[in-house]
């Protein structure tokens, strides 16, 4: 809701997201891209701007051949209103504020000594106080991103793996903490509907991103429009078996793409005490051939994985993304082999982009969903 109470028209909403999205952009244009009279693109963007959020920028173009008059561009005043965005991991929150346009004004994290949801909630509130400074009077709208099955209609988490929360009311109890509106989605989804929005997804009917680290997850666009699934766990390809005899995985089946290829289950491959994660990254690049096995034997199941996905939906574009591509040199040819064994036809023709993620995206994904929250209301 918009901060006067108004709701607005469908039309509204419609140039609303389309100047937000691919702005700035003309009366005309947006005529054309919404399929509206050039009376009803005015009409719409009327409140809009008297509320503060469009603006017309300098003249830059006519409105078409031999016309006299030069069009104004429509744009998006980034900032009218503020975002607080936090990603909640299993060890720390990193938080951000961004502009309308998803631009990151700041961040700041803060470890977590303990994830439970008390303790968390009290480390949110600090937080986001910290975030907020000058932003405060323009910041209504909290987003938060959490791992695992996430009801996003509700803000109830039902279950997240790595801070071992099992029906959580997390955005009744982050309301509370805040006094901020809130709105809870999985990290996946929301970092998803951040390149919709803002990102390489902008204008693509369909496309797929798919992160490798701690987890494998997936977020998918399909129509334009983010699948979440009748029970809010479409696109889980961490937990698409490819080895019925592979390791046991948390969610109760055995040889799940993230029991292979996630951060910890490669660690546990390795069977070194006291290894870590990075330092198998080293072991790996140093020769050791053991541990290149286990980061082959990764890359192959994610690749298994993206296949299914590519077979399945059918996407333009696949994105691959995440903390995890740290070592994406281990896991690259044997990602892409591992693909081309499962894409069934013209699906392996699918284009794979690589892009690099620091945490703070994962945050901004949290605040584009509370972006979004405000179009649709």
């Amino acid at each position: 809701m918009f901060p006067d109470g108004e709701a607005l028209a469908p039309a509204a909403t419609a140039v609303f997201t389309a100047v937000l999205t691919e702005g700035p952009i003309s009366r005309v244009a947006l005529a054309r891209r919404l399929n509206l009279s050039s009376a009803a693109v005015t009409k719409a963007a009327r409140p809009l701007i008297a509320m503060g959020y469009l603006e017309e920028q300098a003249a830059t173009e006519r409105t078409g051949p031999g016309a006299g008059r030069p069009a104004s561009p429509l744009a998006i005043r980034a900032d009218r209103e503020f975002f607080v965005g936090v990603k909640i991991t299993g060890d720390e929150l990193i938080g951000v504020v961004t502009d309308l346009r998803a631009e990151v004004r700041t961040s700041a994290h803060r470890r977590l000594t303990a994830t439970g949801i008390d303790d968390v909630l009290t480390q949110l509130g600090e937080l986001v106080n910290e975030l907020l400074g000058s932003f405060r009077p323009r910041t209504r709208h909290l987003g938060l991103a959490v791992s695992g099955d996430v009801d996003h209609a509700t803000g109830f988490v039902r279950y997240s793996p790595f801070l071992r929360w099992h029906d959580v009311a997390l955005r009744e109890l982050a309301e509370k903490a805040t006094g901020l509106t809130v709105t809870v989605e999985n990290d996946v989804k929301a970092l998803t509907t951040a390149e919709q929005w803002f990102g390489e997804g902008v204008g693509a009917d369909s496309f797929a991103l798919v992160t490798v680290g701690a987890g494998i997850g997936c977020g998918l666009i399909v129509g334009g429009r983010l699948v979440s699934g009748a029970h809010g766990v479409a696109g889980e390809i961490g937990h698409i078996s490819v080895d019925t005899n592979g390791p046991a995985c948390h969610c109760g089946s055995r040889g799940c793409v993230e029991a292979i290829a996630g951060a910890d289950a490669i660690v546990r491959a390795v069977g070194r005490p006291g290894v870590t994660f990075s330092q198998a990254v080293a072991l790996a690049r140093s020769g050791d051939a053991a541990v290149g096995a286990v980061f082959a034997r990764a890359g192959d199941a994610i690749g298994s994985g993206i296949a299914a996905v590519a077979n399945l939906v059918g996407p333009s574009r696949i994105v691959v993304s995440g903390e995890g591509l740290s070592a994406y040199d281990l896991f690259e040819p044997h990602i892409r082999a591992g693909f081309q064994r499962q894409a069934f036809g013209a699906a392996a023709d699918c284009s794979l982009s690589i892009r690099p993620l620091p945490f703070e995206e994962w945050a901004r994904g949290a605040a584009a969903v509370s972006i979004k929250a405000l179009v649709a209301s």
